[in-house]
């Protein structure tokens, strides 16, 4: 009741939204504490960690679901001690292995610490993503070439008429919306139930459609792909953005340096990756391509799909320089790579000594400290499919069939015995690398309680556990769920 006093105008509403934000926010550890168990280490939820750092430098090189934020990693990997971690565990020149590498959270953050990491995965694309972000690059090459390409691209899309039609879109999307769903007032009267949003919205998006299909005519611009395939691209991109992708793509392949060429095509895939024609509440799920004006219940207006790729390339493009930039000031000497293999019987050795002889010499003398990593969860993820258009578009090999815990196979008892065995395999071919007295730690979800059945099959025993809130701040599902630290050590 003292909240509602406070005022009625725009800003005032704006400051009354920000008070009951942080009054929820105080109370979430209670709550937390009540439904998940007073067992929590609060401490490594990292809630007080802001976005920007999160997602520091090369970390949001590019996006994929199921990594774990760097504070984490860096919490187990770092020389210092608290009243939870009572003993330090790695040290700075020792070489660990993340057998799960993914998009290479763990392999940056060894580097920002002078720690030498092996990372596997049975995914080309995600080997190229963690490998991208560790490699030293030459950042002038690579802006030269950028320039090259953003410029042909300019030169392109100009001649397509796409900006053109795009730019008189937005200038009558945004006079319609200033006049229907003014910003903050519209939010605030679907929040105090004075307007059914969703009915309002619907409404308005049949009206401006007129204005839609008439701009499109006028321009003559084709808008679904004649294609009727089951090509992800053709089903998930309007065609005037996937001609620019085809050209662009085009371009990246006369690209003679294979470093920079790698760059360029985390940079493209990052942008077709926006442009997907979905709605913007749909971009995790893709439940339907969408090919005109909507009605959109995340940005409370009529929001329009991708025409064109130019602003989300040169955005991207810019970002990507400015973070490989920005990690080069922390990078040490330490040595980094993550091999693309099935982490159940690749010979380590053998793959470092491919490619990197000195290293090689290291590491068999040296030997594997140990393993930080975060296995895939039981039926969480499908990790090929979530960049299937970048599977398609590089005509990357396919290895789903020996993914471990995938979506697509369920959470049954079945799936589950696989996963138990599958991490179990893995576990007992890195031991074959490893030095004595190593140390595992393995973050993971285990609410069907696996792992103390993997760690029997793996002859390991688990000496300590390290219980965690996790707090999801970017998907639509904000519901409350923990995750495990499981530190192992042989039996």
């Amino acid at each position: 009741g003292r909240i509602r006093k406070i005022g009625n105008n725009s800003n005032t509403r704006v400051f009354q939204e920000d008070l009951i934000k942080y009054y929820k926010n105080r109370n979430k550890e209670k709550q937390w504490k009540e439904k998940l168990g007073n067992d929590l280490n609060w401490q490594l939820s990292f809630d007080n960690v802001r976005e920007r750092d999160r997602t520091k430098h090369v970390h949001r090189l590019h996006p994929y679901k199921g990594k774990f934020i760097p504070q984490l990693v860096e919490y187990f990997l770092d020389e210092h001690i608290d009243n939870f971690k009572k003993e330090v565990i790695f040290h700075k020149d020792d070489i660990i292995l993340d057998p799960f590498c993914g998009s290479g959270t763990t392999l940056v953050q060894a580097n920002e610490l002078g720690i030498n990491a092996i990372g596997i995965d049975i995914s080309v694309f995600n080997s190229l993503i963690s490998n991208v972000k560790v490699k030293k690059h030459n950042i002038f090459e690579l802006q030269r070439q950028i320039k090259i390409i953003t410029r042909s691209l300019l030169e392109f899309t100009y001649n397509a008429k796409n900006i053109e039609f795009e730019n008189e879109l937005l200038e009558k999307l945004t006079k319609f919306n200033n006049e229907f769903f003014p910003s903050p007032d519209y939010k605030y009267r679907i929040r105090n139930r004075d307007i059914n949003g969703w009915e309002f919205g619907k409404k308005k998006e049949r009206e401006f459609l007129d204005v839609y299909v008439k701009l499109v005519k006028k321009y003559d611009l084709g808008i679904i792909q004649d294609n009727n395939s089951n090509s992800f691209l053709e089903k998930w991109f309007l065609k005037p953005v996937k001609k620019e992708i085809d050209f662009v793509y085009s371009l990246i392949q006369k690209v003679e340096n294979k470093d920079i060429k790698q760059i360029l095509e985390i940079i493209l895939s990052r942008t077709i990756r926006s442009c997907r024609a979905t709605k913007h509440s749909d971009l995790a799920t893709l439940k339907k391509p969408i090919h005109t004006t909507y009605y959109c219940p995340k940005h409370y207006k009529i929001c329009k799909p991708i025409f064109t790729i130019l602003n989300w390339w040169k955005r991207y493009s810019n970002d990507t320089v400015k973070r490989l930039s920005q990690f080069d000031q922390l990078r040490t000497n330490s040595y980094q790579h993550c091999f693309t293999g099935d982490s159940k019987n690749l010979d380590i050795f053998a793959a470092v000594k491919k490619e990197d002889y000195n290293f090689y010499s290291l590491l068999k003398s040296k030997k594997i400290k140990g393993i930080f990593s975060s296995p895939p969860y039981v039926g969480l993820i499908n990790y090929h499919r979530q960049h299937a258009y970048a599977y398609e578009l590089f005509d990357f090999e396919n290895r789903e069939d020996k993914e471990i815990g995938p979506l697509f196979k369920g959470k049954g008892i079945k799936a589950r015995e696989s996963y138990i065995e599958g991490i179990s395999q893995v576990l007992l071919n890195s031991k074959k690398y490893m030095e004595k007295n190593y140390d595992v730690l393995l973050v993971a979800n285990d609410k069907f309680g696996l792992y103390p059945k993997i760690a029997e099959k793996a002859g390991l025993k688990i000496v300590k556990q390290y219980k965690r809130p996790v707090l999801n701040r970017t998907e639509k599902d904000k519901s409350a769920y923990s995750e495990i630290i499981f530190h192992m050590k042989e039996k």
